[in-house]
């Protein structure tokens, strides 16, 4: 039995997303994501970052509109790494965060503007990435 065939049967690799260097270095020098975001528009941490400091602010429909943005700057930083639509994106790969964070953000402001289906199907999309993303973000709230 082949080693690609053993690959398949077991499903996707993880996906790891490159590290954003300048981005958390302008983070941890204390620049505002505001700022950087403009220098890094394809960043899916950044926009996650917005969305929470919104959402802290109580601004829904900006924390909304911010974590869509980074979902879907994600998603095409995802394809461009190889993931196929499915399989692990593991936490614990810290350059995967931004994403994982901004999904979470998505689903949050999603359910508290009255969406139906989004709340649920970002719920799944987010264990089903890695069962153990949104503890690890809620407690870092």
């Amino acid at each position: 039995m082949s080693d690609e065939f053993r690959k398949n049967l077991m499903g996707p690799e993880p996906t790891l997303l490159p590290a954003e260097t300048e981005v958390n270095a302008g983070l941890d020098a204390g620049h505002e994501a505001l700022d950087l975001v403009e220098k890094h528009p394809t960043s899916s941490l950044l926009w996650a970052v917005l969305a929470e400091e919104a959402w802290k602010e109580g601004r829904t429909i900006d924390s909304y509109a911010y974590a869509r943005v980074g979902y879907h700057r994600g998603l095409d930083s995802l394809r461009r790494n190889g993931w196929r639509g499915a399989g692990p994106i593991p936490w614990e790969h810290e350059p995967n965060r931004g994403f994982l964070r901004a999904l979470y953000s998505l689903g949050r402001a999603s359910a508290a503007i009255g969406e139906a289906e989004e709340p649920e199907r970002i719920e799944k999309f987010l264990t089903e990435s890695d069962p153990t993303a949104k503890a690890a973000i809620e407690a870092q709230a």
